[in-house]
C-alpha cells in the first residue's frame, strides 16, 4: 500500500494525517471540531463567499480555501456537505484568511477525495497517526505506470472473453480489460473505455446511461473483436457514496456537474492516463474509440494511444435519464 493511500486510510477513520508538517483531519469523519477548515475553491464558490470569489480565481481545480473557525465537527460537516444547505441554509458570514501551505492544504484535500470522502479538512493541531509528504500524494496522481497481475477466460454472455487484471505500484485500485473475440493488436482496435457504475452496471439503475452501454459495448467488441478497459473510477472519479450524494443533489435540480462541483470536486475527477497505460501494456498504439464523448479521445491522443476513428454509442435513452444526457450533450460536448 503506498503512502498516500495509508494517510487515506487515516482520514476515513477519523485520524489525523501529517502532509509535509501540516496537520489535518477529515472534517466527515472527524469526532471533534478545530480552528481551521480548508475547502476546495469548487465549494467555496458554491457557498458564494463573496470575498473568496476573487481570491479563488485562477486557482486550479482542488486547490484549497482556509476559513478561520473555530468550527464544532456538526458545523463543520454543515459546510462541507451540500445535501445539508437545504436543512442549514444560513452559513457564515465566513473569514477566510492565507493559506500558508497551499501544496500542503491542497495535498491535503486531495487525500480526502482519494479516500471517498468530503473534500474538507480540519488544519491545525498536533500528533498524527500517518505522515505524508506531498511528493507522496503527487506519486500517487503521475502517470500511471500500471502492470498485468492476473488473467483468466472469461465466457461472457456475449462471447468467449479474456480478463486481464492490472495494478499500479502506485497504488489506488485495479483497473480490468475484457478482451472479447479476437482482435488485431497491431492494427486499429475497436475499444471502449468504460468507467465503472455499480449503480447502473449492477443494480439497473435509469438515471443514467451506463448499463446499456455496458451491454451494447459488449455486443459490438464480441462481434467484431476488441477490448472492454473497465475503469474503477465511480462517479466520474468521486466515489460511489459522494456519487450518491451528486444523485440528492440533483434531484434538488442541480445538474450533473453543478452537483459535483457543489460537493467541492470538478466536473470530471477521471484520469484517462490509466486506459492509456493499459493499452501499452497489452501492445495496443491505436484504437477505434467507441465513445460519445470527444474528451476520452483527446486524452487518450494526449497519452500517446492513436486514434483513429470515433465511433459513436448511443443506446438507454429515456425519460429518467434524459436531463442528465442533455447536460451530457450541452455541457460537455458529447455526441449523440
Amino acid at each position: 500500500m503506498s503512502p498516500a493511500e495509508q494517510a487515506a486510510r487515516a482520514l476515513r477513520r477519523g485520524d489525523p494525517v501529517e502532509v509535509d508538517g501540516l496537520s489535518v483531519r477529515a472534517v466527515e469523519t472527524a469526532r471533534d471540531g478545530g480552528e481551521m477548515l480548508l475547502i476546495t475553491c469548487e465549494r467555496a464558490a458554491a457557498l458564494k463567499i463573496t470575498n473568496q470569489l476573487a481570491a479563488a480565481t485562477g486557482l486550479a481545480s482542488g486547490a484549497a480555501v482556509a476559513l478561520a473557525g473555530p468550527f464544532g465537527a456538526a458545523a463543520a460537516r454543515d459546510i462541507a456537505d451540500p445535501t445539508r444547505d437545504l436543512a442549514e441554509p444560513l452559513k457564515g458570514p465566513f473569514r477566510t484568511v492565507g493559506v500558508a501551505r497551499p501544496g500542503a492544504a491542497a495535498a491535503a484535500l486531495r487525500l480526502a477525495k482519494i479516500a471517498g470522502l468530503l473534500p474538507a479538512v480540519f488544519a491545525g493541531g498536533e500528533g498524527a497517526a500517518v505522515a505524508v509528504s506531498i511528493a507522496d500524494v503527487l506519486a500517487f496522481d503521475r502517470a500511471p505506470t500500471l502492470r498485468i497481475v492476473g488473467r483468466a477466460r472469461l465466457p461472457v454472455e456475449e462471447g468467449e472473453g479474456e480478463l486481464i487484471a492490472f495494478r499500479s505500484d502506485g497504488g489506488g485500485p485495479e483497473h480490468l480489460a475484457l478482451v472479447l473475440g479476437r482482435p488485431v493488436m497491431s492494427k486499429p482496435v475497436l475499444t471502449r473505455l468504460h468507467s465503472s457504475c455499480l449503480t447502473g452496471d449492477i443494480l439497473g439503475s435509469l438515471r443514467c446511461d451506463c448499463g446499456p452501454q455496458l451491454h451494447a459495448a459488449k455486443a459490438r467488441l464480441a462481434a467484431e473483436g476488441g477490448i472492454l478497459l473497465y475503469l474503477q473510477q465511480e462517479g466520474r472519479g468521486i466515489g460511489l457514496v459522494n456519487k450518491l450524494r451528486a444523485y440528492e443533489l440533483q434531484d434538488q435540480g442541480f445538474d450533473t456537474l453543478d452537483a459535483n462541483e457543489r460537493l467541492g470536486f470538478a466536473p470530471d475527477e477521471r484520469d484517462f492516463r490509466l486506459a492509456a497505460a493499459m493499452l501499452r501494456a497489452l501492445g495496443v498504439g491505436a484504437v477505434r474509440l467507441l465513445t460519445n464523448n470527444p474528451a476520452k479521445v483527446a486524452a487518450l491522443e494526449t497519452a500517446g494511444v492513436r486514434v483513429t476513428e470515433r465511433v459513436g454509442l448511443a443506446v438507454g435513452t429515456g425519460p429518467d435519464n434524459a436531463a442528465y444526457l442533455a447536460t451530457k450533450r450541452v455541457r460537455a460536448g458529447h455526441l449523440f
